[in-house]
C-alpha cells in the first residue's frame, strides 16, 4: 500500500434498539444520542469513517441514514460519513444523491453512500414497491445513481420510474465524484455487478472469512474485463475490544448471544462455545484484544486485499462506557499497528 493511501479503519451502527430482560426496548431518543457520542469520540479519536444503516422497522432506531449523518457532520471535524446501506431498491435515486451532496456539503466534502439491496423487506410494501420485482428495482435504479453522479443534466430511461431528459439535479457536492460504494453479503452475482461497474466494494463478512476470497476475486476479474480498474475493497465485521482477550470475551458474550438472538434468529442460539469459535483466530467475529483483532484484521487482508475495515460496534445493548472505550482502543491501538504492518 501506498503512502497517500492508507488503510482505513472506522465504526458503523444499525441503531438497534435492544431489548432488555424484562423485554423493555431501547428508547429511539437515547440511542439516537449514544450514536452520535460514538461519531465524536471516533472522530476525536482518530478513526477514518462513521456509517449508518437504514431500517423501518420498530427494533432499529435510523431509518434516514443521511439526516443523523448530517447531524454527526455538525459535530465532527474528518471523520468520513456513509450510509451502511442505503436500501436503494426502495429509494428514489435523485432523492438520494441530492441527501447525500447536501450531506458533502453541510460536511465540506465527507460524504459517501453505500448502496444496497437491503436484508430486511419491510421497506417494499411501505414505499409501494413490488417484492417480485426486487432485483430489477436494484439494478434500474442503481444505474441512475450512477448517471446521475456522473452526468448532469441527465437523460435516462429505464423500467421502474419515470424517464429523465435533460434533468438537473442540484445540488452538485462538494467531492468531484461522490463515492458510491455496493454493498455484498456473499452473492458472486452482486459482486461481479460492483467490478463491471466499477464501484468500490463492501464485504459483510458473517460467514468464514475464507469463502470471500472467491468473491473478491471475482470482483476484481469482472472490473479488469470491463476494461475498469478495480476498486477498493471494505470489510465489515461484527466487534468488540478490551484490553484483554479474556476480558474482551467475558464481557462481550452475553451481549452478543442477545443480539444474535434478536436480530438475527436465523443463525440460531449462540452458547459460549459457539461464540468462542465465531471468536477464534479463523472466525469471523472480531472480539477480543487489541493485537487478537490487529492478527484478524491482517490475516483477512492477506486474503481479500481490502484497504478498509468497519467495525459494527454497541451490539445487543452493551453499555454506552464500555462501546466508547472499544471505539477508542479500535484508534488509539488496532489502527496505528494495522497501518505499521501494510505500510
Amino acid at each position: 500500500m501506498s503512502a497517500t493511501s492508507p488503510f482505513e479503519i472506522g465504526i458503523f451502527t444499525f441503531g438497534e434498539l435492544t431489548r432488555d430482560a424484562h423485554g423493555k426496548p431501547m428508547e429511539a431518543r437515547a440511542r439516537t444520542r449514544d450514536i452520535l457520542e460514538w461519531a465524536r469520540v471516533a472522530d476525536q479519536a482518530g478513526l477514518d469513517v462513521f456509517g449508518v444503516g437504514e431500517h423501518h422497522r420498530e427494533d432499529f432506531a435510523v431509518s434516514s441514514p443521511a439526516v443523523l449523518l448530517a447531524a454527526a457532520a455538525a459535530q465532527t471535524e474528518r471523520i468520513r460519513l456513509t450510509s451502511t446501506v442505503t436500501v436503494l431498491s426502495s429509494a428514489d435515486p435523485v432523492r438520494v444523491f441530492e441527501d447525500f451532496a447536501m450531506l458533502d456539503l453541510i460536511s465540506d466534502g465527507r460524504a459517501e453512500v453505500t448502496a444496497g439491496r437491503g436484508a430486511y423487506l419491510e421497506s417494499f410494501p411501505l414505499f409501494g414497491q413490488q417484492l417480485e420485482r426486487y432485483d430489477e428495482y436494484f439494478e434500474d435504479k442503481l444505474e441512475l445513481l450512477l448517471r446521475i453522479r456522473d452526468e448532469n443534466p441527465v437523460t435516462w430511461t429505464g423500467t421502474t420510474r419515470p424517464p429523465l431528459t435533460d434533468a438537473g439535479v442540484w445540488p452538485r457536492p462538494v467531492q468531484d465524484s461522490l463515492p458510491i460504494w455496493a454493498a455484498v453479503g456473499g452473492t458472486p452475482a452482486s459482486a461481479e455487478r460492483a467490478g463491471r461497474l466499477g464501484m468500490p466494494l463492501y464485504l459483510a463478512i458473517l460467514g468464514a472469512p475464507e469463502r470471500f476470497g472467491p468473491l473478491a476475486q471475482l470482483y476484481r476479474r469482472a472490473a479488469q474485463d470491463a476494461g475498469r480498474e478495480p476498486g477498493r475493497i471494505g470489510v465489515t465485521s461484527h466487534f468488540y475490544v478490551e484490553e484483554t482477550s479474556q476480558g474482551a470475551r467475558e464481557t462481550f458474550f452475553p451481549y452478543y448471544s442477545s443480539y444474535i438472538e434478536q436480530n438475527m434468529p436465523r443463525a440460531g442460539r449462540l452458547d459460549r462455545t459457539g461464540f468462542d469459535a465465531w471468536a477464534s483466530p479463523r472466525g469471523a467475529l472480531f472480539a477480543g484484544s487489541p493485537a487478537e483483532i490487529v492478527d484478524k484484521i491482517l490475516w483477512e487482508h492477506e486474503i481479500l486485499g481490502h484497504t478498509r475495515f468497519l467495525a459494527q460496534v454497541g451490539l445487543g445493548g452493551l453499555s454506552q462506557a464500555a462501546t466508547l472505550r472499544s471505539i477508542e482502543l479500535l484508534a488509539t491501538e488496532v489502527l496505528p499497528a494495522v497501518r505499521a504492518a501494510l505500510k
